[in-house]
């Protein structure tokens, strides 16, 4: 199950509406013909395309993982805790989310601001 912000609804629903719904994949198989499949894509053409359209955009060179990891990542910036984030990303362990924690010390301050301590001064 995957749950989506608003944004992203609007973009799924926009692109089932062109293409129409399978509900096995959302990123469906494409024949050299250019002919939609059924099934998945498999994650080697989600490479594939991701590399063509660096070149195309020139932009830097990234793969489909590094948008897991921006996933993740903006999750984290946005405020959601790491539980949540662990079982958004199908993390075992939450552990693994450190990994792909690219949060530095400015976040580390804004967090100890957050924290109340009751001191009246002298």
């Amino acid at each position: 199950m995957a749950h989506l912000g608003d944004a992203s609804q609007a973009a799924l629903e926009a692109l089932f509406s062109h293409r129409g719904f399978w509900p096995e994949a959302v990123f469906v198989s494409i024949s050299k013909g250019g002919k939609l499949g059924t099934g998945g894509m498999s994650g080697q053409s989600m490479l594939y395309i991701a590399r063509h359209r660096t070149l195309q955009a020139s932009v830097a060179a990234f793969s489909p993982h590094d948008l897991r990891r921006t996933f993740i990542g903006d999750l984290l910036d946005a405020g959601a805790d790491l539980s949540t984030v662990q079982q958004l990303a199908g993390h075992a362990q939450i552990q693994t989310n450190a990994r792909y924690d690219p949060r530095g010390e400015a976040t580390k301050k804004r967090a100890s601001k957050l924290l109340h301590v009751p001191y009246r001064g002298r």
